[in-house]
């Protein structure tokens, strides 16, 4: 049988090494326009790493104390999704350079960690709140991303200032 921490953690590392991977700060990300309360760009890599550390801890204690394999099945089913749309946003923003298409996105990212609060919920409610700090920071994320549209549009081929 897998060792849910082991499993978990090892999602958590893989998400942290791709999305660190998938966001390269360079001159088009510098001469953005950001809003006032941007964080440093060193704080974004620490604090993912708490956040993921947080959902791993999560998806490890609701896995153990979901009652039977269909609720287990249904926490992967939540932590994928939420993995799949947590993957999505940097290379939207920083590869493609659209932070207006990864505002889109935000919005499923946001509601991926709606579904897992309110999912893990039945299950354990403490693994229910681990996951409260990354909601907060997706939604401070998503008015970053939004003030970042905001100030800089449009995106696009015709707006890109710095070659690929």
């Amino acid at each position: 049988m897998l060792n849910p921490i082991v499993v978990s953690g090892s999602a958590a590392i893989a998400l942290c090494v791709v999305g660190g991977l998938m966001t390269p700060i360079g001159p088009w990300y510098r001469t953005l326009r950001k809003p006032r309360l941007q964080p440093p760009n060193w704080l974004f890599g620490p604090a993912w790493t708490i956040i993921l550390g947080l959902a791993a801890w999560s998806a490890s204690i609701a896995w153990t104390a979901a009652p039977d394999a269909a609720t287990r099945a249904e926490v992967v089913t939540l932590f994928a999704v939420n993995a799949v749309f947590h993957l999505l946003w940097s290379p939207l923003f920083f590869r493609a350079r659209r932070p207006d298409w990864a505002l889109i996105e935000v919005v499923f990212l946001w509601a991926s960690l709606v579904a897992l609060v309110v999912g893990l919920w039945p299950i354990d409610r403490f693994a229910s709140l681990l996951i409260a700090p990354y909601l907060l920071w997706v939604s401070f994320a998503a008015w970053l991303n939004w003030a970042i549209v905001r100030l800089n549009q449009p995106f696009g081929l015709a707006a890109q200032r710095y070659p690929a």
